[in-house]
């Protein structure tokens, strides 16, 4: 009997209304596509460039999105910090301090989903090395098909934690920079990786910002804030075919699209 295949299509953060409804008007498209089992998308940004929304947070589920990870920004909107504690399948990264409000991994049905987040250049936050495999380790006793979004702003760093839990998830990717990388594969241990997923959100823009205000804030050094371009949407991301049994990754596949 052919073992069964499980396809999972991750997407990077989600920037502002342009990467909202870009989310809106494709994502359903792109499930059809790929065949997509489960998809899995960072909303950190979704609101404004700075954080999440209500509204955002059920049009990104409404859309096809069954888990919602986070990073540094989801804190920004306070609107959202009590559907931290409430929404099952909203995430914050599980190396905060265990007093932030929120959870960092989630099961839906047969896959599990953790959100971790950086140190370097970033605030100090615990260990996400040792978050990440005790995670990890209390996961594999309820689903086999695992995956980490890592939330980073370095190359190092994500690879290190990648090739740190090579063989005990099923796929690792890192988000935050909004800057897809072209260095997806399969890692030894069967763990498909990429060091950034990219974003969905304003094609023509400085991570996702207006180029015009990102040129003034670098030429001033001012701490001029960014400002979402309206340019029409791109989404990246991966797909990821499984072994539902095993929870290998059979295959990455670096996916581009436009609304």
């Amino acid at each position: 009997m052919q073992d069964k295949i499980i396809t999972t299509l991750l997407l990077g953060d989600v920037y502002g209304e342009p990467g909202v409804r870009a989310v809106f008007l494709k994502l359903k498209t792109l499930i059809d596509k790929y065949h997509a089992d489960y998809v899995i998308a960072n909303g950190e940004n979704a609101f404004g460039g700075f954080g999440l929304s209500v509204d955002n947070m059920n049009t990104l589920f409404s859309s096809g999105v069954n888990v919602i990870t986070s990073g540094n920004h989801i804190w920004q909107n306070e609107e959202i910090l009590p559907y931290l504690d409430e929404e099952k399948n909203l995430l914050r990264p599980a190396n905060y301090p265990s007093l932030a409000c929120g959870h960092g991994y989630a099961v839906y049905k047969d896959i599990g989903v953790i959100n971790l987040i950086g140190r370097q250049f970033l605030l100090s936050v615990d260990d996400p090395f040792k978050t990440g495999l005790d995670i990890v380790r209390r996961l594999k006793t309820q689903v086999k098909n695992i995956f980490v979004d890592f939330h980073a702003e370095s190359t190092e760093e994500k690879e290190a934690l990648g090739y740190f839990l090579n063989g005990q998830v099923t796929g690792f990717v890192g988000t935050h920079t909004h800057v897809q990388t072209a260095d997806e594969r399969i890692l030894s241990g069967g763990t498909a990786y990429i060091t950034d997923l990219g974003m969905c959100g304003p094609e023509n823009s400085v991570i996702g910002g207006d180029a015009e205000v990102s040129i003034r804030k670098q030429k001033t050094q001012m701490p001029i804030k960014a400002k979402v371009s309206e340019n029409s949407g791109v989404i990246n991301g991966v797909v990821v075919r499984s072994n539902a049994l095993t929870g290998e990754a059979i295959s990455i596949t670096r996916i581009t699209d436009y609304a």
